[in-house]
């Protein structure tokens, strides 16, 4: 927005001290906040923007200084902002009375409301969210921003999210967690550890420790998790363990394993990648997958359906076949005869 009218005044200071790009923002954000409530007390908009009132009353004067030039390139007064200068002066109100170059302020869809709003709900459930003042004011601006009343979503507390509540107090407090394991093959245990950190892989949650059992630093998947119990028992220093700054690292005792995907799921599958080595086949790329056992792979293949094909090795492909059988048997409770279904072809699976 450009100024050119009743001369230049000097900035106040308040003003001089913000700089061009956050200024440009606050401005840009104001008109529309402005034009959407058509009539708003200087009290009122500095409280939403949390700015003083002086500074809402020298961004006034400056949007009605401001407009788009026309044709001539120089300013009439129809390509000016314009405000009611009585209500401004006498009562503290702001109305823009004439407006350029701006239509209405955009709005969120009530479906995106409602994505954005399960999202932060959430988010407010976790342990280190509670009582947040910033996520409930944004909670609420969502609904009132929304162009439609958003539908309502339940978002529902799982164990998982309970067993989040404990590892985080453990690791908030730097106490010794303890807790049954079962891994990938099935295998259950009791694991005694020191929590370092948790991180978030797609849509599982993984707890960083070190492993008292293993002797090493280990990633445990949070819904494998089960029993936790925060020990009182501080944990302890492991100076010769490098904790990892990925969350999974290679291992000479990896698996490798080649498939064909569709290019839309490579990226989907970039921490799994063996090299950047890619060869198009029929259409598709085939790439090789780095995996701690073959189990791994019935995950993947079940988070993207249709997209991945194993090719190798035999063993890759037997796994999978079989995991695919398993599941559709499940389905012979229906009334009809698995039999009867037309079996897809072992590497499809």
């Amino acid at each position: 927005m450009n100024a050119n009218r009743q001369g230049t005044q000097k900035p106040q200071k308040s003003q001089r001290a913000q700089k061009a790009p956050d200024k440009l923002v606050f401005l840009l954000a104001l008109v529309p906040y402005l034009l959407e409530r058509q009539v708003v007390d200087v009290a009122e908009a500095a409280a939403h923007f949390g700015v003083s009132d002086d500074a809402i009353r020298d961004a006034v004067k400056l949007i009605a200084t401001s407009g788009l030039p026309g044709a001539t390139g120089t300013y009439q007064p129809n390509d000016l902002f314009d405000i009611d200068w009585d209500a401004f002066e006498d009562d503290d109100s702001i109305v823009i009375v004439h407006h350029v170059a701006i239509d209405d302020a955009p709005r969120l869809s009530a479906r995106e409301a409602a994505a954005l709003i399960a999202g932060l709900q959430y988010l407010t459930a976790l342990p280190e969210n509670a009582n947040s003042a910033s996520l409930a004011s944004l909670l609420a601006k969502l609904d009132a921003g929304a162009s439609a009343t958003p539908t309502r979503i339940g978002v529902a507390e799982t164990e998982a999210d309970e067993s989040l509540a404990l590892i985080r107090e453990a690791v908030a407090g730097g106490r010794q967690l303890e807790f049954d394991y079962r891994n990938a093959l099935g295998i259950a245990g009791r694991r005694r550890v020191d929590p370092l950190r948790v991180l978030s892989q797609d849509a599982d949650w993984y707890l960083q420790a070190y492993c008292h059992t293993r002797e090493d630093v280990r990633n445990f998947r949070v819904d494998r998790m089960s029993a936790l119990v925060v020990s009182d028992v501080p944990i302890d220093e492991h100076p010769d363990h490098v904790v990892p700054e990925t969350l999974f690292q290679g291992s000479e005792s990896d698996l490798d394993v080649v498939v064909d995907l569709a290019p839309a799921a490579l990226p989907l599958l970039a921490d799994y990648l063996a090299d950047s080595t890619t060869t198009e086949v029929d259409g598709r790329l085939r790439v090789t997958l780095r995996l701690a056992h073959v189990h791994g792979l019935k995950r993947l293949v079940a988070g993207l359906p249709g997209l991945v094909t194993v090719v190798s090795p035999p063993e890759a492909r037997a796994a999978v076949a079989a995991w695919a059988e398993a599941a559709l048997a499940g389905y012979a409770d229906d009334g009809s005869s698995v039999h009867e279904r037309e079996p897809a072809a072992p590497g499809d699976r």
